[in-house]
């Protein structure tokens, strides 16, 4: 069984749930970590590890309200297992959430979508 990965949020990096049991995969807050390399790895490693026997559904919560340039390349990894796993036939949806007052950030949604070809659902918060 896959253990449960709960990384509390801290003044430069976000909250993150990755609960296969629950059915819970979410990043909340802000990314702005001066070592992005460390604090993303155990994250992508986990997805990895989801996607060799995932859930029937796997919805991605991203709640990022601000990330920096490092935070987004790590991002962009995420992501990029994801598209990985939809191309395997494995059902995924990816949930960006944004404020409404937030364009540039929904815009940042849209482009993440198109590089790796799937639709994400906006949600305004």
């Amino acid at each position: 069984m896959l253990k449960k990965l709960f990384l509390e949020p801290s003044i430069d990096t976000p909250e993150v749930i990755l609960d296969k049991e629950s059915n819970i995969l979410q990043l909340s807050g802000r990314s702005i970590a001066e070592d992005s390399e460390k604090f993303f790895q155990p994250i992508i490693e986990w997805l990895e590890n989801y996607f060799q026997d995932p859930n029937p559904e796997t919805v991605f919560l991203f709640k990022l309200d601000y990330y920096n340039t490092a935070s987004a390349k790590k991002i962009m990894r995420i992501f990029m297992v994801f598209k990985e796993a939809a191309e395997n036939g494995h059902k995924v949806v990816i949930k960006w959430f944004y404020d409404e007052e937030d364009e540039g950030l929904r815009e940042e949604g849209e482009e993440f979508s198109r590089i790796i070809g799937i639709p994400f659902e906006y949600v305004e918060n």
